[in-house]
């Protein structure tokens, strides 16, 4: 089984411009998330970015990159792209890691990957439970309902992606921007147009799930903070610079 990992990544984020060189311990952002990837051991990892200087971050410390379009609207169709590129033949599956995730762990991405493999899943997410109610509310927080209670040992398949609930909030959970998908799913993913579902909430994966392709949801036993704002990012490196 031949898998790649691909972390799409650019400078231009709308809430936090550079966030991927933003540095942790002397390390940018995106570099630390190399290594966790690199760590996880389960095939080739690249970066694929639309600026110069991230590539060379990535190279500078060790991995590997490649320069793609700057006219994509996803991070699926950059890594599309990247695979393209990279002329990869035989591939089974697709890791797309957020470049934005450096406290993302090793064994969640592990288990996604093995519940990929076990199921013979055209696509695969993690998602994590709401401890703190307050979550809920939180429209920078995208929630997943599932047709099951999320447990270790089950991969059940998401209903919805939303970013705000309306009541009832049994089997929602707080989904964590990890993909996997056979290759075959990821190709014919990037060939559908951009859902009117996916525009208006600004949630790649509903693309997905208004085609009829099917998403199952393993269950993550941490909740990564992304960085998305100034805050996060003094949060994650006090983490991290606490924990080294």
């Amino acid at each position: 089984m031949k898998t790649l990992i691909l972390i799409p990544s650019r400078l231009k984020a709308t809430r936090l411009p550079g966030k991927p060189l933003l540095k942790i311990n002397g390390l940018s952002i995106i570099s630390h998330v190399v290594k966790k990837a690199v760590k996880a051991n389960l095939g080739e990892v690249y970066v694929a970015a639309e600026d110069k200087e991230i590539i060379e971050d990535v190279k500078n410390n060790g991995g590997e990159a490649i320069l793609t379009s700057n006219k994509h609207k996803s991070g699926t169709d950059r890594i599309y792209e990247a695979i393209q590129k990279l002329e990869k033949k035989n591939v089974d599956l697709v890791i797309n890691l957020q470049g934005d995730e450096p406290l993302i762990d090793i064994d969640d991405i592990k288990n996604l990957h093995r519940n990929m493999i076990k199921t013979k899943s055209k696509m695969g997410t993690l998602a994590s439970v709401i401890s703190n109610k307050n979550l809920y509310a939180e429209k920078s927080v995208v929630k997943v309902k599932t047709k099951q209670s999320l447990e270790q040992s089950k991969f059940p398949e998401a209903i919805n992606f939303m970013r705000k609930i309306d009541g009832n909030i049994e089997n929602i959970y707080h989904h964590l921007g990890v993909y996997c998908y056979n290759f075959e799913t990821l190709k014919k993913l990037i060939s559908l147009s951009q859902s009117q579902n996916e525009v208006k909430n600004k949630l790649e994966q509903l693309r997905a799930l208004d085609n009829n392709i099917k998403i199952n949801v393993a269950l993550a036993n941490y909740s990564p903070i992304g960085v998305d704002t100034m805050e996060d990012y003094v949060a994650i490196k006090k983490i991290m610079e606490y924990k080294s």
